[in-house]
């Protein structure tokens, strides 16, 4: 390897550190709690080398949500090509939750750590369903909404696919939040997760799939 390549390779080890480290602090403290220097010692950086990579904390922030969606976007596109719309959406189901088992910190991040009101995130790959995983849930549902395999008062696909999401993410963030809580005997997600997943498909389908 010559020296240009390993330079190339310090330096994107080096962001990848950085950008842990801010991701594992904004999920502690919260985004008004944590500053370019925390961020610095965490990931055992000096302060001007993390100006070098990222000019403030909002740009740090940007470029997880940036890569962490686009991941999760990535992983959805394994089932991209399952003809059956229906059975795309499960398996979309199983991508998301083995996304939030894999990457438990990402995904604390992405959908349990508010941001900033004024926060502006990169809207270039928005509604693309290759990079953009809600535009890529909205497209299935719709898909199987215009085949009819919903009942029909389900109009709107981006409701539907709101209610579908939000039943999956709230079993996910009950584990990751309480999940070592001994108050609850709590069944393990690869067991609530299928059970869930037909109770919400019995509510909406127009007929067993």
């Amino acid at each position: 390897m010559g020296t240009k390549e390993r330079r190339a390779r310090e330096r994107q080890q080096a962001r990848d550190s950085i950008l842990d480290a801010a991701r594992e602090l904004f999920i502690e403290e919260g985004f008004d709690a944590v500053t370019m220097r925390k961020v610095a010692e965490r990931a055992e950086y000096s302060p001007t080398a993390i100006y070098v990579h990222f000019k403030d904390k909002e740009a740090l922030m940007r470029e997880l949500c940036t890569l962490d969606f686009q991941a999760l976007a990535q992983a959805f596109q394994k089932v991209a090509q399952i003809e059956d719309p229906i059975e795309r959406l499960r398996q979309n189901g199983v991508a998301y939750l083995e996304f939030a088992k894999k990457y438990p910190n990402h995904y604390r991040l992405m959908f349990m750590t508010p941001r900033p009101e004024d926060f502006e995130a990169d809207t270039s790959y928005k509604g693309n369903v290759q990079q953009d995983a809600y535009a890529f849930l909205v497209s299935v549902v719709r898909d199987a909404m215009d085949k009819g395999a919903f009942r029909p008062e389900w109009k709107d696909p981006e409701l539907l696919g709101q209610i579908l999401w939000a039943g999956l993410h709230g079993l996910i963030a009950l584990h990751l939040v309480g999940g070592r809580d001994k108050w609850v005997d709590w069944r393990p997600l690869d067991v609530a997760a299928p059970a869930i997943f037909d109770a919400l498909y019995r509510g909406v389908l127009r007929q067993e799939n």
